[in-house]
């Protein structure tokens, strides 16, 4: 089959590799229907982090199940489903917890599993899913067409965006900043929105994300950064801030941003992916009384929460897929995203 590999800085290519095999029981093999890619693919993109070999990436998709192991009791053939961006099994404590990120028999996709297994990276034709039982969330028969984009959405970025305000403490009423304007920033606006929030400030220099925050619930529109733009943040909250800010950029400066816009008492809720250098800055919270909540979203349990509504058509989180591509242009999808021409690249093998 086809599947993409990255061989280093700005080196990615669609490769011919073996065909995924049921070998651990509880697995499945699912014909990847739409894939995608995220902006923390585009750390090792660029460079960021390093790429000492070649390596299957990508860690988003959705499709229909080819075939199961014999140990498999809740999804069939023929199902349509959704992974997280990692795998798990959903029964351990973790789990249970509801950080299913840090399931104790998990593990990511394009890597070995813990039970002697390779996990194919998403951005390809087929995945092997280790643990399909708790990976893999199936939904009511085949969705129509138009709804896949919002589908893929539940895998990353519509859970993370929910971690980020659930984690902020976002409920009715709540008054909430959005740092960062890529898919996860804008999901977070419309996680912010159907949670209640009363006002909703997406920071943003980039027209067609601002429309699309609009969209979602955003009520204010901040260009500023740095000291300017907490100023103004304060100024549209009293010259306090709001209840809670959301930072789903991962840079040193983004998380600053957040801690310095929130009122004294305030929550940040961060999932953006650190991108190194940053520290947070212990007396400045201690001074404001901020908070800090969040981490790697544990999207699997949110999932449940969230297709009900993409179903529905209640939530359209689809729309921060501004450009599809065939798997076959795979390269030029990084490119686009790594050079901002789209906000998030669909893939479609």
């Amino acid at each position: 089959m086809r599947a993409t590999v990255i061989y280093g800085e700005r080196d990615i290519r669609l490769d011919e590799v073996a065909d995924p095999v049921l070998s651990t029981g509880g697995d499945a093999i699912v014909r990847v229907v739409a894939a995608c890619v995220c902006g923390s693919d585009l750390w090792p993109y660029r460079g960021v982090t390093p790429t000492n070999e070649p390596k299957r990436i990508g860690h988003e998709f959705i499709g229909i199940v080819e075939s199961v192991g014999p140990d498999v009791t809740t999804i069939s053939v023929g199902d349509f489903v959704i992974a997280p961006f990692y795998d798990c099994d959903m029964t351990c404590a973790n789990c249970l917890n509801g950080i299913s990120t840090s399931c104790l028999h998990g593990g990511w996709w394009g890597s070995d599993d813990r039970l002697g297994g390779f996990a194919d990276g998403a951005q390809g034709e087929r995945v092997r899913v280790p643990h399909a039982d708790g990976s893999l969330v199936a939904t009511p028969g085949l969705p129509a067409d138009h709804l896949i984009p919002s589908l893929l959405t539940l895998a990353d970025v519509m859970g993370t965006g929910h971690h980020a305000a659930v984690s902020a403490g976002v409920t009715k009423g709540s008054t909430v900043v959005v740092v960062g304007d890529g898919a996860v920033g804008l999901c977070a606006v419309l996680a912010a929105s159907r949670l209640g929030a009363s006002r909703i400030v997406a920071m943003s220099r980039h027209a067609d994300r601002q429309a699309i925050a609009r969209e979602f619930g955003a009520t204010d529109i901040v260009e500023e950064r740095g000291a300017e733009g907490v100023a103004r943040v304060k100024e549209l909250f009293d010259g306090i801030g709001p209840d809670c800010v959301l930072e789903c950029v991962g840079t040193m400066e983004s998380m600053d941003q957040a801690l310095r816009s929130a009122r004294p008492g305030g929550m940040v809720g961060y999932v953006g992916a650190p991108s190194g250098g940053s520290e947070l800055p212990i007396r400045l919270m201690f001074g404001n009384n901020v908070g800090a909540n969040g981490g790697v979203a544990p999207v699997r349990n949110y999932i449940d929460e969230l297709l009900p509504e993409v179903l529905s058509g209640a939530i359209n989180p689809g729309r921060v897929f501004d450009l599809e591509l065939p798997l076959a242009e795979v390269a030029e999808a990084y490119a686009a995203m790594d050079e901002r021409r789209a906000i998030k690249v669909l893939l479609r093998p």
